[in-house]
């Protein structure tokens, strides 16, 4: 269980800095042009990886990395991009909170995970805690901003399922996550760059303040945080995964209360401890530690030897 526990932390980087996310694309990104604000995050995130990896895609992942690129990158940065600037971070994080159990439904056909039922649970209460911590009586809604970030939501959790799909078919031959990342990304801003040139003109005026802006965009909320993320879905079950992704919305409400001022009310206090019962409930059970490809049994032997747990998938990793 430690294995797992470390591989927690380690994807829990990628909510935390997706939640501060929202505040920094509200407060000091260009407003208007997300096609261009999608590319100017991909790009220099995927190069950036890619001067590390040092590594090309090979066979089939030149196509695979142009289609995770898109569902992952390229189209999940321009509407993530949209609906921050359309919608409050409250409704946009609520919104992207049903991610766990999208996630779960998705992993569920292309990976062989049947969701636990204590993961359906874990999810509903995470869900319920995340709507009562952040959403009101007055919170306005703008349809189109709440449609970009359900269809952001749901494009990254196929692209999610289908990458930890194909690093298991793979198995040994699998590339790395920072080169597969790299390729992910530097795929989705080569999509996008065009479009935003023909759809929104030139490039937005950057000031100070927006050159930082980009700068955490781009480092510690892609290309880290995506490492990260791609570290975990390669390494434990979907659901465990998206539950750990309910820490984007506790820290954007953590981040407003220690930057911008904000005070919990009792209601957002009893959200946010939903919201963490609802990760805790979804980490796996104990008692079976992860298996590395390098160590694992002969899968004839491992059947035999140690039945699968109802709900888990071959090659986990758990």
């Amino acid at each position: 269980m430690e294995d797992t526990l470390r591989w927690s932390l380690v994807t829990a980087v990628a909510p935390v800095a997706w939640g501060a996310n929202y505040y920094v694309t509200q407060a000091f990104l260009p407003a208007g042009q997300p096609l261009y604000g999608a590319a100017i995050r991909a790009l220099p995130a995927g190069l950036l990886l890619l001067a590390v990896a040092r590594a090309l895609p090979r066979g089939s992942w030149w196509w695979k990395s142009l289609l995770l690129g898109t569902l992952n990158m390229g189209g999940f940065f321009a509407l993530v991009y949209l609906a921050a600037q359309r919608l409050p971070s409250s409704v946009a994080s609520t919104v992207m909170a049903a991610a766990p159990l999208v996630l779960m439904l998705i992993a569920w056909p292309l990976t062989a995970e049947r969701p636990a039922p204590r993961h359906l649970a874990a999810a509903g209460v995470g869900v319920a805690g995340v709507a009562l911590m952040l959403l009101g009586a007055d919170t306005a809604v703008d349809a189109l901003g709440a449609c970009a970030a359900a269809a952001a939501m749901v494009m990254s959790c196929l692209g999610f399922v289908l990458a930890k799909r194909w690093y298991q078919a793979d198995g040994a031959a699998a590339p790395g996550i920072l080169a597969s990342t790299a390729w992910q990304l530097v795929g989705g801003g080569l999509l996008l760059l065009p479009l935003a040139v023909g759809v929104e003109g030139g490039p937005p005026a950057v000031d100070g303040p927006a050159l930082l802006g980009f700068g955490y965009t781009a480092v510690p909320a892609t290309a880290v945080a995506f490492a990260a993320w791609f570290a975990g879905m390669r390494r434990l079950p979907a659901a465990t995964v998206g539950l750990v992704g309910l820490l984007n919305p506790v820290t954007g409400v953590l981040l407003g209360t220690l930057v911008a001022g904000e005070s919990l009310a009792p209601r957002q206090l009893c959200g946010l401890l939903l919201a963490l019962v609802g990760i805790l409930l979804g980490r796996p059970a104990p008692g079976r530690p992860p298996v590395s490809r390098s160590t694992a049994p002969p899968p004839q032997r491992a059947a035999r030897a140690c039945p699968a747990e109802p709900g888990r998938g071959p090659g986990t990793g758990t």
